[in-house]
C-alpha cells in the first residue's frame, strides 16, 4: 500500500509500505477514505526525537471497513467509521470512568513512540485499528466523511475543551489561536450556549473565518481591549489556550476574569511553566489541561454534526490526493493553508 512516511530532516514522502493487516484479535483494518494532516503532524516531524524514519504519519481518518478480527463484535466489513486518534483497551479502569487516554494500553497513531508504544499512522491506503470496537466510531449515512474526519481529533479536541472549562450559558469565552482546533472551539463553544466567542489569532484570514462563522476576531495585540469591552471589564469567563507552551498559558492568564478558567489544548514541549501562584492564588483561578476523547464523547459530537450546529468542514480549506500530501505539510507549515484534507 502507498502511505505518508517521515523521511527524516521535518520532511515527509508518498511511499510505498508493508499493507496493514490483522494481527490481534480485537484489531481491524480500515480503508481510508479521507484522513487529515494536523498541527500535531508537522510537530511530530519537525521534533521527530521519538519518530523513526519510514513511520507512517496521521492520527485523523474515517473510511470503510475491510477485515476485522475474531473478537470483533461491533463493526463488519464494510462499515463506514471513523477513528479515534489514539487506542484504548475499553475495559481497563480509567476506559470504565471514560477517561480513555489514561489507558495503560494507549497507542497513538502516526507518532513514533511520543505517546506510548508505536503504531502505524492513517495517511495511508489502509490503517490496522486495535481495541476496534472501542476506538472505532459508526458514521451514519447523513454523514459525510469530510465531516467524519474531524471527529477523532479537531472537533472532539475543542469539544473537549468546551466541556472542560465548565462553560455556561452565557458565558463569555475567549480561544487562543485560529487554526482548525481553535476554530472548532469557537463553534462548539457557541453551539454549548456561550454569549459571546472572541477569537485571538495574529492572521488577517484566520480572524475572517472566526468572524463568519459567528465569533469576534482580534490580533494578539487588541485581545485585552475587546475582552474588556465585552464583560465590562471582567475578563473572560473561560479562556482556552489552542496554541500550547508558555506563550498561550501566559496569554490566557491575562485574559481570564478573576475565579474564571484556563483551558490548555495546545502541544507542550516545554517540561516547565512558571505559573503566577500569587495571581491564581488570590483570584482563585482554575487551570486545567484536555485531550480530546471521540470515544468518550462520539454521542454528542455526532449529535451537533448531524443537527447542523457545527459545520467541522469550514476549516477544510483544501483536499489533496495522496501523492501531494507532502506539499499539503509544506502550506500547512507556512500557514498558506488552515487545514488539508486527504482523499483516498
Amino acid at each position: 500500500m502507498r502511505a505518508v512516511v517521515f523521511a527524516g530532516d521535518g520532511r515527509v514522502s508518498v511511499e510505498s509500505v508493508t499493507d496493514a493487516a490483522v494481527a490481534d484479535p480485537t484489531d481491524a483494518v480500515v480503508r481510508v477514505r479521507r484522513a487529515a494532516v494536523c498541527g500535531t503532524d508537522l510537530h511530530t516531524v519537525t521534533h521527530a526525537e521519538h519518530v523513526p524514519r519510514g513511520t507512517v504519519l496521521g492520527h485523523e481518518f474515517a473510511g470503510e471497513v475491510v477485515e476485522v478480527g475474531p473478537a470483533v463484535v461491533g463493526h463488519r466489513v464494510g462499515d463506514r467509521v471513523a477513528g479515534a486518534d489514539f487506542t484504548a483497551c475499553g475495559t481497563c479502569w480509567w476506559c470504565r470512568r471514560g477517561d480513555h487516554w489514561e489507558c495503560a494500553q494507549r497507542r497513538f497513531f502516526g507518532t513514533g513512540a511520543a505517546f506510548g508504544p508505536a503504531l502505524a499512522g492513517a495517511q495511508a491506503e489502509l490503517v490496522r485499528v486495535p481495541f476496534a470496537d472501542t476506538v472505532l466510531r459508526p458514521v451514519p449515512a447523513d454523514v459525510d466523511l469530510d465531516a467524519a474526519v474531524f471527529l477523532g481529533d479537531t472537533l472532539a479536541t475543542g469539544y473537549a475543551a468546551v466541556r472542560r472549562c465548565g462553560l455556561r450559558p452565557g458565558d463569555t469565552v475567549a480561544v487562543l489561536g485560529g487554526g482548525p482546533v481553535g476554530q472548532l472551539t469557537s463553534l462548539a463553544a457557541q453551539a454549548c450556549g456561550a454569549g459571546v466567542v472572541v477569537v485571538v489569532e495574529p492572521v488577517d484570514g484566520r480572524r475572517a473565518l472566526a468572524a463568519r462563522e459567528g465569533a469576534l476576531g482580534t490580533d494578539p495585540d487588541g485581545a485585552r481591549a475587546l475582552v474588556e469591552q465585552v464583560t465590562d471589564g471582567r475578563g473572560a469567563d473561560a479562556v482556552i489556550d489552542a496554541i500550547g507552551g508558555p506563550r498561550g498559558l501566559d496569554a490566557a492568564f491575562g485574559l481570564v476574569r478573576r475565579r474564571g478558567t484556563v483551558v490548555s489544548v495546545g502541544v507542550h514541549a516545554d517540561p516547565t511553566w512558571a505559573l503566577p501562584v500569587a495571581r491564581a492564588f488570590a483570584d482563585e483561578l482554575t487551570l486545567r489541561f484536555a485531550i480530546g476523547d471521540v470515544m468518550r464523547d462520539g454521542d454528542a459530537l455526532l449529535a451537533l454534526v448531524r443537527s447542523g450546529a457545527v459545520d467541522p468542514t469550514v476549516v477544510a480549506s483544501e483536499t489533496v490526493a495522496l501523492d501531494d500530501a507532502p506539499d499539503a505539510y509544506r502550506r500547512m507549515a507556512e500557514r498558506r493553508t488552515l487545514k488539508s484534507l486527504i482523499a483516498l
